[in-house]
């Protein structure tokens, strides 16, 4: 692990907030209500390698089912470093994720923003990320949200403008630009879902470039 800590040094109170978040962790079979669990227990912080290291180390240094079930998720919806941490200590929570098709609303000109469907798989259990981004405020993203009902997201954007495919590669570099811009902003008044889905978008981002 390259983010080192003395051996035994204790959990910070936000860490150790976020392993009480996670202790349903073990009981959860559906792996995307996993991914929202860890990613809705740091929402309300700004976790740094430093902080993914130290819940790490804690939960390879006592091994229990919450911790193993932890890792497994960790090793799943993290990306960069981190997720090569949690990865070197447990095989990570399945099943695989796949990107698929993604559709894009522009109504930039005339409403100020973009909207983003982009759909995902688990197994053959298919579920879409729904991403606004404001145009007027440089290209931030301003909603994000998860739905498994996709044929209803579709329709409902769709009722707000031509729905137009776009590449998943394309799709998701606008996104990362649009969390980018939003990372650099630090007034940033952030709606209560981008925050709580903040990890899978992350995820899904890294997943789409390969």
């Amino acid at each position: 692990m390259v983010v080192h800590r003395p051996q035994g040094t204790p959990l910070t109170t936000a860490q150790r907030l976020v392993v009480h978040r996670c202790r349903a962790l073990p009981h959860l079979l559906d792996p995307l209500e996993a991914e929202l669990t860890v990613s809705s227990a740091v929402a309300d912080l700004r976790p740094d390698e430093e902080f993914w290291a130290g819940l790490i180390e804690h939960a390879v240094s006592l091994p229990s089912r919450r911790n193993h079930a932890l890792l497994r998720v960790l090793a799943a919806v993290l990306t960069g470093r981190p997720r090569e941490w949690a990865a070197n200590a447990v095989t990570p929570a399945g099943p695989a994720l796949t990107v698929g098709g993604a559709w894009i609303c522009d109504r930039s000109i005339d409403a100020g923003y973009l909207a983003l469907i982009c759909t995902y798989t688990f197994a053959t259990a298919e579920h879409a990320m729904v991403f606004l981004i404001d145009e007027l405020s440089g290209g931030e993203v301003r909603t994000a949200f998860v739905t498994r009902d996709v044929t209803t997201a579709r329709t409902r954007l769709s009722d707000q403008g031509p729905l137009t495919p776009i590449g998943a590669e394309a799709a998701h570099w606008l996104l990362a630009k649009s969390y980018d811009r939003l990372d650099r902003n630090t007034d940033a008044v952030l709606d209560g879902e981008v925050r709580r889905t903040r990890l899978l978008a992350s995820r899904r981002i890294a997943l789409a470039f390969g």
